[in-house]
């Protein structure tokens, strides 16, 4: 049906777009350009998520969609067929028969949201813990659920994994991303007004906030590690340190004697560059851009402050970096021989996986290697010589033995409580020479001085010596 338009000569063209604009958003004679899916649903009118619409325009100014409205949900007597959609709510498909289709794969989450329940839960751009934040969530904020996907699993502070799924949302306001369902309150929504009285509001920016959350905070005696040169594996490979825990309101204190996760709510704000856990004996501050204060209170009342740091490479790099290093000493060793003989002290081999076999060692039971000791095992080269044999010796290494019950290896001079003797070392054109560390002589994994009355063993590099019996 067409309308006539009386136009007035003259009329400015604003006046003009406004008589206009009502009758070609509404006017029953407007092309259809295709079919769309609702993805979160109407208030006015009434029209759950999931219904397929017929589309009319797409209005990239305005950011909304021009929809018809189902007859089943016009109120009676309303001329209004059509009504508008933000761009993001609606899901344009083209063909009835596919926007059928993609409403019918949508039908397990049609009626799907949720209510956050953590104040600055974030969503992801993909679905992993440690992938960037696309949208900061308010505690009570509701959340449509698009779709249930694969994902790296949650981990809690603990390293276990977390009970949950990862799921693909839209916020109110149009953002999609990702985001694990461990702090959500899934429900499902048929009608009524939805809403948990949180309304989306423009975050306010705190990047010193977003600096803190975005890093991994390790015990100051990591970076100790990396400026003395002296890395010790064991020690790293724990993943000792502080994290906030954004995604789980689960903050974690984990070191040396003492693990410690706080449940929170929220972090707000407190004082410059300070935060405060809200539900939680937790606080923490920034020192530098590099160094952080957790402060908390333990369980005898009592407040404590630990520091942490944001260091220049992962952990697990390190580990990397470090192990590279050990193996190139220890390849240095092997390319020296691998052979070595002592008339006194017996044959020493070097295997190219690490190892090492030893026998005719008679004269060093029992007071350095104890009675019945099988003389072979793995070389482990993490040890640093202090400063005041650095210059004198090339390096120190640990050889630890197959098989030997623990307290025996304690009691025969080597590192109490592990089936391992140490010692420091120097390599000429002939051979090597090694000089057993006392367990007293060490701190760590650092050589600190020699022996008192040092046991001084040579060998010489050799080949085609046959090895000599084990006692």
């Amino acid at each position: 049906m067409m309308f006539p338009i009386m136009v007035k000569k003259g009329w400015p063209f604003f006046l003009l777009f406004a008589v206009l604009l009502p009758l070609v958003l509404f006017g029953s004679c407007s092309g259809l350009l295709g079919w769309g899916v609702l993805l979160w649903s109407a208030e006015n009118p009434p029209i759950p998520s999931g219904t397929i619409l017929p589309v009319y325009i797409r209005s990239n100014i305005d950011k909304v969609w021009v929809a018809g409205i189902p007859e089943q949900y016009r109120q009676a007597g309303d001329p209004i067929d059509k009504f508008e959609v933000p761009l993001a709510q609606l899901e344009f498909v083209g063909q009835r028969q596919a926007a059928e289709k993609r409403a019918a794969a949508f039908s397990d989450f049609a009626l799907l949201y949720a209510e956050t329940l953590q104040d600055g839960l974030p969503v992801r751009e993909i679905p992993d813990n440690s992938a960037r934040r696309v949208y900061r969530l308010k505690q009570g904020q509701i959340i449509k659920i698009l779709e249930q996907v694969e994902g790296n699993p949650a981990i809690s502070t603990t390293g276990d994994p977390l009970p949950g799924d990862w799921f693909r949302v839209l916020t109110e306001d149009g953002i999609t991303g990702y985001c694990f369902s461990y702090r959500l309150q899934i429900f499902e929504y048929t009608g009524g007004i939805l809403s948990a009285g949180v309304t989306p509001q423009e975050e306010e920016e705190d990047p010193d906030l977003e600096m803190v959350l975005s890093r991994i905070w390790s015990p100051e005696s990591y970076e100790t590690m990396i400026q003395s040169g002296r890395i010790d594996t064991e020690e790293l490979s724990k993943q000792w340190g502080f994290s906030p825990g954004q995604d789980l309101g689960l903050a974690r204190i984990y070191m040396p004697g003492l693990d410690r996760t706080f449940s929170y709510t929220g972090i707000r704000a407190e004082g410059n560059r300070s935060w405060r856990f809200e539900g939680a004996s937790l606080q923490m501050s920034l020192r530098s851009d590099t160094t952080l204060a957790v402060r908390f209170t333990d369980p005898g009342g009592a407040l404590q402050t630990l520091l942490f740091v944001a260091l220049s490479m992962k952990v697990d790099n390190l580990i990397v970096q470090e192990t590279g290093r050990r193996e190139a000493l220890f390849r240095n060793l092997y390319d020296h021989g691998p052979g070595f003989f002592s008339v006194n002290y017996g044959a020493l081999r070097f295997s190219a996986d690490g190892g090492f076999n030893w026998s005719g060692f008679n004269l060093l039971v029992p007071h350095i290697i104890p009675p019945g000791i099988p003389g072979k095992g793995v070389v482990d080269m993490g040890l640093f010589l202090g400063p005041s044999l650095s210059g004198r010796y090339d390096g120190a290494f640990t050889l630890r033995f197959d098989g030997i019950p623990e307290t025996v290896a304690g009691d025969a001079g080597g590192i109490a409580g592990t089936s391992a003797l140490s010692f420091i070392y120097t390599l000429d054109d002939q051979g090597f020479r090694i000089e057993h560390v006392p367990a007293e002589n060490l701190n760590g994994i650092t050589v600190t001085r020699r022996a008192v009355s040092p046991t001084v063993i040579y060998f010489v590099r050799t080949e085609g010596i046959p090895a000599i019996p084990e006692p």
